[in-house]
């Protein structure tokens, strides 16, 4: 592999046309993580090794040749910017027609992505209206003070009272590790859906190769190894500094870590993927839709509070509102950066304004934004289209209906795009 590394990068330049300057910036960031890769570390551990003399020193000159290759690119990457700032580079935004076109392509909706942006906006709305009415209502519980007039500084000012309740650092994994069974009790005695005891989810500190992402994860196995373990990966705090690890265990308080729950494991992720594992296509489990997995998980997460996980706690639901309206955000931040031009000090304003976020998660987004378009999306566009095709059936069944069937036949699909689940459910 060494070897060909020169030709790679060679290749690289060839290709790279019209580039923009914030994908420039990420490439020289990126580019430069390969020496912690091709380190001074590694050439002294193969220098130590059993390996023959005639290996060594093949070995160091692949080494160094690899290693001149990626300064070299470097080197052109840093000119290529500079040249970029100097006279401005091609837009990170790819406009209406193609944000539609790439849209259709990789989400696989029933809708427009206007049409999504639209439901968005106005789900936004409403849900900002229910938390209003929750902060009314249990305001004096929390603070002596009157509250203020604007909305959202009552909103913003008792959720950051609320968050000071959570778990101690060092117990964060023991935490997670100790809310699975109460979850897995809870949708067995409401019969939400069917858990199989023969794959049991196994709590884990994340891998050190896999942290610094994400700070909780699913690690399930494909459908070639169904019997493998499924790993729900969460990263302890002991390498964040006090502040860092008070920041994020106020993200993730006591209401906000048991929807994390949820999402990434049950009945969310890790239940989903067991289902898809059992589909009879391969197609569909191997090649998943990510708006429907994702979906999935947002849906599960407002199921279980409608079906009185959290004893219909206003408390619980506030901080669900908080943690849906990121989801919600996604979706406006993504369609009006790419299409509508939004910039980046509205976009911080929003989420911090009227999403609740810190700025530094604000100031994140935005930069993934600007460095992929669609994907954003998927979150609200699959959670959207099965909340509103649950409550269609549910009118249209009336008192037969049944939520627990309702589950697993839509999870009987596989990883497919809701779209054709609602016409195959539909057809029947």
């Amino acid at each position: 592999r060494l070897e060909n590394v020169p030709a790679y990068y060679e290749a690289a330049r060839n290709n790279i046309s019209d580039p923009t300057l914030e994908h420039t910036q990420l490439a020289i960031m990126q580019n430069q993580g390969a020496f912690s890769v091709l380190s001074a570390e590694l050439a002294q551990q193969v220098a130590n090794s059993k390996l023959s003399a005639e290996q060594k020193a093949l070995f160091t000159e692949r080494f160094d040749a690899a290693t001149a290759a990626i300064k070299q690119h470097l080197e052109w990457l840093t000119a290529l910017e500079a040249k970029l700032t100097e006279n401005g580079g091609r837009d990170f935004r790819i406009g209406e027609t193609l944000y539609e076109e790439k849209f259709a392509f990789d989400i696989q909706s029933g809708m427009t992505a206007k049409q999504l942006y639209d439901k968005a906006v106005a789900d936004k709305n409403h849900v900002q209206q229910e938390m209003a009415k929750i902060t009314d209502t249990i305001w004096s519980k929390y603070i002596d003070t009157p509250k203020p007039d604007d909305e959202r500084q009552a909103i913003r000012q008792l959720i950051d009272v609320l968050s000071t309740k959570h778990v101690n650092r060092e117990n964060f994994v023991a935490e997670v590790r100790k809310q699975i069974p109460e979850l897995i009790k809870f949708v067995n005695d409401k019969q939400l859906v069917t858990l199989d005891p023969n794959k049991p989810l196994i709590v884990r500190e994340t891998p050190e190769y896999m942290r610094g992402f994400a700070g909780a994860s699913i690690s399930a196995p494909g459908p070639y190894d169904k019997g493998g373990n499924t790993y729900y990966n969460v990263s302890p705090l002991d390498s964040m500094s006090d502040e860092s690890a008070e920041s994020y265990l106020r993200e993730y308080n006591h209401w906000i870590l048991q929807v994390l729950n949820i999402h990434e494991a049950i009945p969310g992720h890790y239940t989903q993927l067991v289902f898809s594992n059992q589909s009879p296509s391969l197609v569909k489990s191997l090649f998943g839709n990510g708006a429907m997995i994702e979906g999935w998980a947002v849906y599960t997460e407002r199921m279980m509070l409608e079906e009185g996980y959290g004893n219909f706690e206003p408390e619980m639901w506030l901080m669900y509102y908080k943690w849906n309206l990121r989801v919600i955000c996604n979706t406006i931040v993504d369609y009006s950066i790419q299409v509508n031009g939004m910039g980046e000090q509205e976009v911080i304003d929003l989420l911090e304004n009227e999403a609740f976020q810190q700025r530094a998660e604000a100031e994140g987004k935005w930069r993934r934004a600007t460095l992929s378009q669609v994907q954003l999306t998927s979150y609200y566009a699959g959670y959207r289209e099965i909340y509103d095709f649950r409550e269609q059936l549910k009118a249209k069944q009336g008192e037969s209906f049944d939520l627990k069937q309702f589950h697993e036949q839509f999870l009987s699909y596989g990883s497919a795009p809701v779209k054709f689940i609602k016409q195959l459910m539909t057809d029947k």
